[in-house]
């Protein structure tokens, strides 16, 4: 791997006696690919484990491992169930140190693909409030996919500019990850293109841009709340810097992320006399992943209690209500459980949108969760909604073995025999994976076309 000049010149600055062990290890130690157990689901992260293998853990991330991608692929049936999400092993680090509690609203302000935003929405549990925001509309479509997959209900998808965004929420956040764009030097043994793309100027441009996406995520904080701040790479004009630029500009205070396995960052790196020793930074000669900085910071005061406006209900018209009235029917005759939040139609898609979530004149990708279609006087359920409930929400179900001739048929997108009547849910090992139609002894599949098997 050849690196630019003037990148191993500021390396060798930065590292001093450390760069040759630091060069060794990008060229001679394995690229680190791990997993993150989705909580959510999971209930117990043995048996997730009992069948993935024996996994060594991560040690920054309580539900992360290190995982050879070419052993555990996303074609596992507990991955299209949304039990585990394929995660670089220092992109963990930034919510493992942010205190997310349940109730919490939290803004992922450059969210795709979504590994941040899952890993918080783990932790929410369904509560409180998840915006997960990407700038880039393909980018956003493939969040909002990840979203699903993880079954997360209480979670807008926007696709907004973050000026945008801080006009619309104004100190309206708990808690705010920014996984800010960088020239990726963390990642050049991962995607060569950033050796190619990279240059001072380029670091330069970065730490600007990193600076205007967190003056609007400051605008977004409560006070009393918390900012996660991470990139993957270790140009201090995107890191100690722009994090010393968020202490001279605001009111806000450097905090200890806890994870003292990692390295500190430096203040003699940051061209200014803040202490940067509570900053974290994974480098592949110390940790066994790739290049990471972490920053967490406090807003300092204490929000006053909002007076939420009592608005008048808006009056649902003819097509909404009838769309409601058909999903009430179908959660009556399927489902244990009754979902309540705002119902939200978008042409024949009805989505449960989480309360205290504005979405008005902003662009939205996913409104909440989607229960699925309404049209010719019936209502057809989701995959968004099957992923999002658990085994004793279903009236009626089929639970699979993982490793089953039955399961691989169904992901395949064959009929299967089922004594069943109505929708049904299948299960695998006790956890939800998709849809069927039950009649005349088989299950008609609805497994999603997309996410099928090749034959």
């Amino acid at each position: 791997m050849e690196l630019p000049q003037k990148f191993t010149e500021r390396m060798k600055y930065m590292l001093g006696d450390e760069y040759g062990d630091f060069i060794d290890a990008f060229e001679n130690t394995p690229v680190y690919s791990g997993i993150r157990i989705n909580s959510a689901k999971a209930g117990t992260k043995e048996a997730i484990l009992s069948v993935l293998g024996n996994l060594e853990p991560v040690p920054w991330c309580a539900d992360g491992f290190y995982a050879d991608k070419s052993v555990i692929s996303g074609n596992h049936p507990y991955h299209m169930a949304g039990l585990f999400y394929f995660q670089e092993p220092s992109a963990m680090s930034a919510v493992a140190g942010l205190p997310i509690e349940k109730g919490d609203f939290v803004l992922d302000l450059c969210a795709a693909p979504g590994g941040k935003s899952t890993q918080a929405g783990a932790l929410l549990n369904g509560s409180g409030l998840l915006v997960s925001n990407e700038i880039i509309k393909k980018r956003a479509e493939i969040l909002s996919e990840n979203i699903e997959r993880m079954g997360l209900s209480n979670t807008i998808v926007t696709n907004e500019t973050p000026q945008r965004l801080a006009e619309k929420y104004p100190e309206f956040f708990d808690k705010i990850i920014v996984d800010a764009p960088c020239s990726g030097e963390g990642m050049f043994r991962k995607e060569p293109q950033a050796i190619d793309e990279w240059s001072v100027e380029h670091t330069m441009s970065c730490g600007t841009r990193q600076k205007r996406i967190l003056d609007c995520a400051v605008k977004m904080l409560k006070r009393g709340g918390y900012i996660a701040y991470s990139t993957c790479t270790f140009a201090p004009e995107e890191n100690e810097r722009v994090v010393a630029y968020l202490l001279e500009s605001y009111d806000l205070e450097l905090c200890d992320t806890g994870l003292d396995m990692l390295d500190r960052g430096k203040t003699e790196w940051s061209g200014s006399d803040f202490d940067m020793s509570k900053t974290r930074r994974i480098f592949p000669h110390h940790q066994r992943g790739e290049g990471h900085f972490t920053a967490l910071l406090k807003k300092r005061g204490i929000s006053e209690p909002k007076i939420e406006k009592k608005e008048k209900p808006k009056r649902a018209d003819s097509l909404q209500s009838d769309a409601v009235s058909l999903y009430r029917k179908f959660e009556s005759d399927a489902l244990n459980t009754v979902l309540n939040g705002d119902f939200v139609l978008f042409g024949e898609n009805l989505y449960l949108k989480p309360r205290g979530a504005d979405i008005d004149k902003i662009k939205v990708v996913r409104c909440g969760l989607h229960l699925g279609v309404c049209k010719k006087n019936r209502f057809e359920p989701s995959h968004a909604l099957v992923m999002a409930l658990k085994k004793e929400d279903f009236k009626s179900y089929i639970n699979l073995n993982h490793d089953s001739s039955e399961l691989k048929s169904y992901l395949l997108g064959d009929i299967i025999e089922c004594g069943k009547k109505g929708w049904t849910a299948v299960l695998t090992d006790g956890f939800p994976i998709g849809w069927g139609k039950a009649s005349g002894g088989v299950l008609k599949n609805h497994f999603p076309k997309s996410m099928r098997l090749r034959k």
